[in-house]
Order: structure tokens, then sequence, then C-alpha cells
């Protein structure tokens, strides 16, 4: 099929250009793919997706294809973006730089005489996405050199078709950003907790383990990863483990955020140390989430014996305390008595009693037990 001005490609190659689109959130540049191949197909010296432009107080961000040095890119982000006249164009609008200045104007401009012809750019073609949602500006440049043709209007419909998709693939992009972003400060939380979490899917697989479940499970002490699956030492507890797991991976078809599993055990330690506890969770899902590999079920681990861990930069600004009040506190939370705190401060016990009246006043409490009540009830455990 010959390409026409309302067709600017064969059905083929335009397919694959659209498959780099949207393979381009998975990418690491984003979208480098899309670049490179547009490059090509449309003879181009550099094509260039501005993901966040440069401004007085930041650099831009962008995915570049072409011969490019970093030194260019650095040139035009301290001085020439200001001279750029293809700044702030009209949201969708296709255009030329003899389109937007003339050809004489242009070839007359500061950023073409001192910036674009040194890099053997003469011709650019331009446009700014519609962004789908405030903050996804994105804008795409593509241009050729100077013994080059100039872009016509199959060009122009080329860039009219593809920027649709664009506009759609960067609003994935930024949608996978935020739930990567919200996954990583939930999971940060659960590790500040000091949460063992161990997470499988319909068939119980395992899909992920973070770092506190790793150091129990790493201990071997009460519960293990034996062939890839998790397994308490002693045959009645294990076989109580795997009966909530299984029950909870019967119970994640018809389980919803009203109704969701969650059932608990103690987990005898060799060692005799205390019991570990386990807890395992459904994890529901929409209808259509189901269609998919997906976490069904949360298995939580806590070392009874691990101590609290707020942080004492947050807890001295919680509660208006003195660095050595907030160290302190934080050691009595941890279960030490009075002598040993002070021990372990260096300080004497008359110090660490007079730092124990103030903290009493600052926090309102008049027992220790309250004062450890309201710092393990606090967001210091988040810090």
């Amino acid at each position: 099929m010959n390409p026409t001005p309302a067709d600017p490609l064969p059905l083929g190659e335009y397919s694959r250009l659209l498959e780099s689109v949207y393979q381009g959130p998975l990418e690491t540049p984003p979208w480098k793919s899309f670049v490179e191949e547009l490059r090509g197909l449309m003879e181009a010296s550099f094509v260039t997706l501005i993901l966040r432009p440069a401004a007085a107080d930041r650099p831009s961000v962008l995915v570049l294809a072409g011969p490019s040095k970093i030194e260019s890119v650095d040139l035009y982000d301290s001085r020439f973006y200001q001279l750029d006249p293809f700044q702030n164009l009209p949201r969708g609008r296709i255009v030329t730089a003899d389109d937007l200045l003339g050809e004489r104007v242009w070839l007359e401009s500061v950023i073409y005489l001192e910036y674009l012809k040194p890099l053997d750019i003469r011709h650019i073609l331009a446009c700014d996405m519609v962004p789908s949602e405030p903050g996804e500006d994105c804008r795409l440049r593509v241009t050729r050199g100077h013994g080059q043709p100039a872009f016509d209007e199959r060009d122009k419909a080329l860039m009219a078709l593809l920027m649709p998709h664009v506009r759609q693939s960067v609003h994935l992009c930024s949608h996978m950003g935020n739930i990567k972003l919200e996954r990583k400060l939930f999971a940060g939380t659960v590790d500040s907790m000091q949460v063992g979490t161990v997470t499988l899917d319909e068939k119980g697989v395992i899909l992920s383990i973070n770092s506190e479940a790793t150091a129990i499970l790493d201990e071997k002490d009460g519960i293990a990863l034996v062939g890839g699956a998790l397994k308490a030492d002693y045959g009645n507890e294990n076989t109580q483990l795997q009966k909530l797991i299984q029950t909870a991976l019967a119970g994640t078809r018809d389980a919803s955020e009203k109704t969701v599993m969650a059932e608990a055990m103690s987990i005898t330690r060799p060692s005799g140390r205390a019991k570990l506890g386990a807890l395992v969770r459904i994890i529901p899902a929409e209808e259509h989430e189901d269609a998919w590999s997906r976490p069904k079920v949360a298995v939580f681990l806590r070392n009874a014996e691990q101590k609290a861990s707020p942080s004492i930069d947050v807890i001295r600004r919680l509660f208006d305390l003195t660095h050595a009040e907030a160290s302190l506190a934080v050691l009595l939370t941890n279960g030490l008595t009075l002598d040993e705190a002070s021990e372990q401060l260096n300080i004497r016990r008359n110090t660490a009693r007079a730092h124990l009246r103030s903290i009493f006043s600052k926090m309102g409490v008049t027992r220790q037990t309250e004062l450890v009540r309201l710092v393990l009830n606090s967001v210091g455990q988040l810090g």
C-alpha cells in the first residue's frame, strides 16, 4: 500500500511505530525505541521527546535520538531555551520553523545562527501535546539538516496521527509512576514498622518477600523457605499455616473490600526464643484484575522480640524534646529500665531522672507506660 498525506506510512511501519509508543512506559529511558524508530522513518537528524521543558531553576528532561552530545543539551538548558521560539506552542498545533517565524526571520534568529546551525539543524517540526491530566507535559521535536528536504504535509499528517497515541502513552506512564511511588511509600512504611511481608499468587507461588521477612526466614528458626514455599518447623504448626494459606486462596474469589479474611497464628521457634506471629490475609481485587496473575494473599510475619525503632529526630520534633530526651524516650519505649537507659546513654541516673521529668511534662503524661504508649502510637515509627 502506497502512503498518502492522509495515510503517511505503510500499515506495517505505522503498526511498528505505535507498538514502540505504547512500549515506551516500560523502557529505560522511556520511549527510547519510539524516538529511534521515528527518526529512521522520517529520515530525521534528531527526534526529541521533551518530558519536562527547561526553566531557569531546572534543566530539561528529554529523550533524544540522534548524534547529539551532552554538552549541546547543557548549552540549550543554560542559555538557548530562553530564545527558543517553540516554547509554549498552542497545544496540539503542528508547526515548522518556517511556519512559525517565516524563512527569513528563522534563518536570521540568534538560536538558529549560534546554536542550531553548528549542529546542522535547519528544519524543525514541532508539536506540544494536549495533556490528559495537569502536569503531563510532553513536546515532540523532529529536525532535519541543511542537506535534507523541508517537512511537508505528509510529515505533518504523520505527527497528527501520532500525538493522540503519545498523549495516551504519557498518561499511562504517569499513572504507572504514581502507582510505583505509592507502592514504595507503603512498602517503606511496612518495613519501618518491622513487619515481614510475603505475597502469593493464586497458585500459592511466592511473588515478593520484603527485607524484614527475608531476615526472619533466613534465620530458619520456626519458619523458612523450603522448595520455594513457606514451611513451619513443627508439623502441627505447618499444617495450620498451610490450611490458613489454602483457605485464603480459596476465599479470594469472593473477597471484597468489606469482607477480607485475616487469620493469625503463633509459630514456635526451636531456639527457645519468643514465638513469631503470623497473619494470613486476602488481598482483595476488582473483578477484571483477576484476568492476570497478581498477589492474592499476604502473609505477615512479626518478631515479638524486635525492638521498636521510632526515629529519634521525629520523636524530638513531635513532642518538642531535646535530643537527649528523645534518645531516652526511645530507649524506654524499647523496654529498657531507667538505669539501663542511663548506662547506655552514658549519663548519670539523676540526669536521666531529670530528663524523664521533663519528658513527662512535655508529653503530658505521668507514668512511663503512658510515655511508651504515646511513642508507639505516634508517627515516629514511620520516620
